[in-house]
């Protein structure tokens, strides 16, 4: 009895000290909220009240203390999220992670960001508003560095924390420049289907370019009032989000019921834990601003206030290309151009990985970018192959252009700034209490010569695929007060430069088509319609492709089962709901489909091809083609298979899958108990019960791929979709009662796991609710977690 009493007080007292332990660590490793700091780079009290959820309201005198304390919040809510993502572009991620990530590490510092990071820092002006606010950004974090209680995540790692500099903001721009890019998965693709399969396959993937598009038209009026699957691969095993397409629509005036504007944005990427954006409100005598910003960025791209709102999408233009360099056969140290040869730049890097020995290797940079051989090995070609890309071969303003964003005085003055966006291409949307409304395709558009295609590499050694001209940004697709009254993208295909499409990396009309059905279908809309419409969960485009498709299906030869999934597809109205059938039925028979018509060529990248934009474009040509060369499986013998072979084929096969997975019965192959979204954080990645403390989720959910509630998943053989994309903040800004627009985070606003604000907002996002974006000040003065910095003397 004795010894199980002294076992019952020991295991009291170890869950005593448990409990002390895991107190302290709740209340001490989570941010300040309120109270009262001395700091020493602000000159007088600032004062901070955060809201329900989290949002930091800074009340300064000047727009330089403003910054400081911006600064110092970020940081004690995202300094994780910071350190992670100023170590991408250097490649610096083997350092925490180990070995496991030196290929991301050798990829992305051998991209040329980092130089072209320094040779930009040389150029800047010290005496801009931009680089002053910036500094002063940095030094609050840099001061939570010194005197805040440093994450949980640097002692599961072991890494010491280093001050921040501006060039560690740069090196998020290149990253983030980078994210958006797609040429360097698709184009290494297409030119191994062009050299290995021939003309005839590749003609039928581009000649369905121009098809099946909803334009982003040009139009201007005047103003009213004032590479390859291992590239994808790379790309997957970040431990922070990639940028990946949006949603955004502007009404005019005419199409809402109070008269005046809405704006709409929500921005796709890579869901995570913490979520990409970092919600602030900045408000001094002469300034203000209510702003979504990325780690390190002091400006933010998502912001509005009571005058004008802006958001952005991607463009998807074509900014990156690969070139062919020819070595000198007597010093591959050197290559050939039309004047004759030129040495390579040679770039030594060292990579630290942790518990490992250093890495030393040698980039080979020509005049038009570093050779990607050896950088990815996936290139195992006996050429060269240069990677030129924009970002890093022209001059880099990124700074200027996201001050100029959030600080702009008029509408020209905003212009202004978005015409020194260089890259990654933008469609950068606008709307202002003046009831003007616009869209700007955002980038350095560039003319080669004709006849021939920047998807395919070009030739490095003629000096005949140069780029010729870039063009002047009045040339760009835009629209300013269109008759129709709304502006909108989806990351579709912009209007024509000089009679033609600007060639890129769009997305299919999908989400495009959607918008402008629902925009079309009235002209008094509210904020609660439009609430409802960033929620909309129907395709108006899958219907067509899977009824298309069905019309080859030899209907009479099904058995009862069968011609029941058939009828549940058939009059399936494109809405992915959790218990809809028709989605379950139809992305298993796509996936046949794909298998079937393109795997026996395509190989290996045949996973990285059915993912790609350039699937989802050709997929509404290549159903209604009645000869391809694609039909043909070329595993079997004499014999060409028919679209109708092909076709039924692939709906046999995904009825039997389906059966085999969910069960005989066709009524319960419901849309929930395939698709899931959880959002991940980079030290949850390890599983276990890590996974389950860090992790937000998994959930079920609703939507799917190319929705406007865009649930972004991958094809693949498993039949379950875990959804790694999203809305990464949905925001809606009516200028009829502007200091009640509504926002929403995937997760929640810190990046700090004891924090209340970790995953407060994961349940009403995952509902389509939203949260109020505090602007009145005396609601703002309401909030009790006060926050209050004060210059140390």
């Amino acid at each position: 009895m004795k010894i199980v009493k002294k076992i019952l007080i020991a295991l009291l007292l170890i869950l005593t000290v448990l409990f002390i332990a895991v107190w302290y660590l709740s209340s001490a490793l989570q941010p300040n909220y309120s109270g009262e700091i001395e700091l020493k780079k602000i000159k007088s009290e600032v004062t901070i009240r955060f809201d329900d959820v989290g949002v930091p309201h800074i009340n300064a005198k000047t727009q330089e203390d403003a910054y400081v304390a911006l600064g110092y919040v970020h940081a004690q809510d995202r300094l994780w999220q910071m350190e992670l993502i100023r170590r991408i572009a250097p490649g610096r991620l083997s350092e925490i992670f180990g070995k496991k990530l030196l290929k991301t590490d050798l990829f992305f510092s051998g991209l040329g960001i980092e130089e072209a990071a320094e040779k930009t820092i040389e150029k800047l002006d010290k005496n801009t508003d931009a680089y002053i606010l910036t500094q002063k950004y940095l030094d609050g974090i840099n001061q939570y560095i010194e005197e805040g209680q440093i994450p949980l995540e640097f002692s599961l790692v072991d890494v010491e924390v280093e001050k921040y500099t501006i060039k560690d903001v740069y090196n998020v721009f290149g990253y983030m420049a980078f994210s958006f890019a797609v040429a360097h998965k698709t184009d290494p693709l297409l030119t191994d289907i062009k050299e290995n399969l021939g003309e005839a396959y590749i003609n039928e993937l581009l000649n369905s370019y121009s098809k099946n598009l909803t334009i982003n038209k040009t139009e201007v009026n005047p103003l009213k009032s004032n590479l390859s699957q291992e590239v994808s691969d790379i790309m997957d095993a970040l431990p922070v989000s990639t940028f990946i397409g949006s949603n955004s629509w502007v009404l005019g005036t005419e199409k809402t019921k109070n008269g005046k504007v809405i704006f709409a944005n929500d921005p796709h990427i890579g869901y995570s834990q913490p979520s990409v954006w970092y919600q602030n409100h900045i408000k001094t005598p002469d300034f203000e601003i209510y702003g979504f910003n990325i780690a390190l960025m002091p400006f933010p791209l998502l912001g509005h206030n009571k005058d004008y709102a802006y958001g952005l999408t991607m463009l998807a233009n074509d900014d990156l290309n690969f070139y062919v360099e020819e070595n000198n056969p007597n010093n591959n140290l050197e290559y050939k151009t039309k004047n004759g040869f030129l040495k390579y730049d040679l770039i030594e890097k060292t990579i630290k990985i942790k518990d490992e020995p250093d890495t030393t290797f040698v980039v080979k940079v020509s005049k038009h970018g570093p050779i990607m051989n050896g950088l990815v090995n996936h290139i195992n070609d006996d050429r060269p192959i240069a990677m030129n890309w924009v970002f890093t071969q022209m001059e880099n303003k990124t700074l200027d252009v996201a001050f100029g964003m959030s600080h702009a005085k008029s509408f020209n003055e905003f212009k202004n700034a978005v015409e020194k966006i260089h890259a990654p291409g933008l469609n950068v949307m606008y709307g202002d209490a003046n009831n003007n409304i616009a869209w700007f395709a955002s980038a350095k558009l560039y003319q080669l010569r004709e006849g021939i295609s920047s998807k395919l590499f070009l030739d490095g050694a003629s000096g005949e695929d140069e780029i010729l001209e870039i063009l002047p940004f009045e040339e760009n697709p835009k629209a300013i007060n269109p008759s129709y009254n709304y502006v909108y993208s989806a990351n579709h295909q912009p209007d024509s430069v000089r009679g033609k499409l600007y060639p890129g990396y769009y997305q299919p009309e999908d989400r495009s088509k959607r918008i402008v059905e629902l925009l079309e279908a009235k002209n008094d809309f509210t904020k609660e319609d439009v609430v409802k419409m960033t929620y909309d969960v129907t395709s108006s485009v899958v219907p067509e492709i899977a009824n298309k498709l069905l019309k080859s299906v030899d209907y009479p030869g099904l058995n009862p089962s069968e011609k029941k999934a058939f009828e549940i597809l058939k009059n399936w109205k494109g809405v992915y709901l959790k218990d809809a059938i028709g989605p379950t039925i139809y992305n298993r028979f796509l996936y046949e489909f794909l298998v079937a018509t393109y795997k026996d060529e395509i190989g290996k990248s045949f996973n990285l091809f059915i993912n790609s934009q350039l699937q989802d474009q050709v997929l509404t040509t290549q159903i209604t083609r009645d000869n391809s060369v694609w039909w043909d499986d070329i595993t079997t013998k004499n014999k060409e298979e028919s679209k109708e072979e092909i076709i039924n084929k692939s709906f046999k096969k995904a009825f039997l899958f389906l059966e085999n997975q969910l069960g005989t019965n066709v009524e319960l192959w419901t849309w929930d108990k395939v698709i899931s979204v959880e959002h991940e954080h980079a030290i949850g990645k390890a599983g276990g019960v890590l996974r389950k403390i860090f992790n937000v989720g998994p959930f079920k959910t609703i939507g799917g791929n190319e929705v406007i509630n865009n649930q972004i998943f991958k094809l693949d053989s498993t039949g379950v979709y875990k959804v790694t994309a999203g809305p990464s903040t949905r925001r809606i800004i009516d200028f009829s009662d502007v200091e009640n627009s509504l926002s929403i985070l995937p997760t929640g606003q810190s990046g700090r796991l004891f924090s209340r604000y970790y995953k407060d907002q994961k349940q009403k996002y995952l509902e389509g609710k939203f949260e109020k974006m505090q602007m009145n000040q005396k609601e703002i003065e309401k909030n009790v977690r006060v926050l209050v910095l004060k210059p140390k003397i």
